[in-house]
């Protein structure tokens, strides 16, 4: 993709910035694409929006050939978000556990590098697609519409009833690219502090369910729980939570019973 560029006097174009140092409208830039010239003029505000519509519009459109795809195998997809460390992997696991004999479940599994979770997941005899966002994708911090198709000929959809998308870990962008997923499920860990929701509102606002994960700390943290309801009322009213440990089990039926009750009834 080539670098959008907008200048004060109203031109706007597109280059990419690769094989020669070149100038334009009173700026140069080398061939790593560095600004080596007078940026004075430089603005990027309404460009920037056109660009995201660009950017969203086909995620949009691909996403909805996701769900497509994912409703014509029978098949229905959460995806889950949170944090780097919030306990997803550990509660998918514990999920996987409970959910063997009721639900045929599989993972889409997002990290920047490594296979780490994805072997956790799979040593619980779940069926994994990986995805790493450093491997052509240019080490995003979340997962795209693409990205998760590029998964889907790696899962057996046919033998499956339910796909779970453990998403990059990350309070931001995960919540702001539509996957093709039929409904969103957030992890949060109270280690974080009651006043997450307040700071990223986006990622609360957008779940159906906050599952308040690693409960069996409480004990031992300066956390005001209900300070942390109430700031989660504040963003999302109404908003759905359930509180969760993978170390102890507590909640974690529960969790799976949600997620049973998202399937078409037999």
């Amino acid at each position: 993709m080539g670098r959008f560029h907008a200048h004060a006097d109203g031109t706007v174009h597109e280059h990419d910035h690769g094989d020669e140092d070149h100038e334009h409208a009173g700026h140069a830039h080398d061939a790593e694409g560095r600004d080596v010239g007078d940026h004075s003029g430089y603005t990027t505000g309404g460009l920037r929006v056109e660009v995201l519509e660009h950017i969203l519009g086909e995620n949009d459109r691909t996403a909805a050939a996701n769900r497509a795809d994912f409703a014509s195998h029978g098949v229905r997809v959460v995806n889950v978000m949170s944090s780097p460390g919030a306990g997803k992997t550990a509660l998918l696991v514990e999920l996987a556990h409970r959910l063997e004999g009721r639900a045929r479940i599989g993972v889409v599994e997002g990290d920047i590098e490594t296979a780490l979770d994805a072997d956790r997941l799979a040593a619980a005899g779940v069926p994994v697609a990986l995805v790493n966002t450093s491997a052509g994708f240019g080490g995003e911090c979340h997962l795209d519409a693409t990205m998760v198709r590029s998964a889907l000929e790696r899962l057996p959809l046919d033998d499956l009833d339910l796909v779970l998308i453990e998403n990059v870990g990350n309070l931001v962008c995960p919540a702001e690219f539509d996957v093709g997923e039929d409904a969103r499920l957030m992890v949060f860990s109270p280690t974080e502090g009651e006043e997450k929701p307040l700071k990223y509102p986006v990622m609360f606002r957008s779940a159906d369910l906050v599952a308040v994960n690693k409960v069996d700390l409480l004990p031992h943290l300066d956390v005001d729980l209900a300070r942390f309801e109430a700031n989660l009322e504040g963003v999302h009213p109404g908003a759905a939570m359930l509180l969760t440990s993978a170390k102890t089990g507590e909640g974690v039926d529960e969790l799976a019973d949600w997620l049973l009750a998202l399937l078409p009834a037999s």
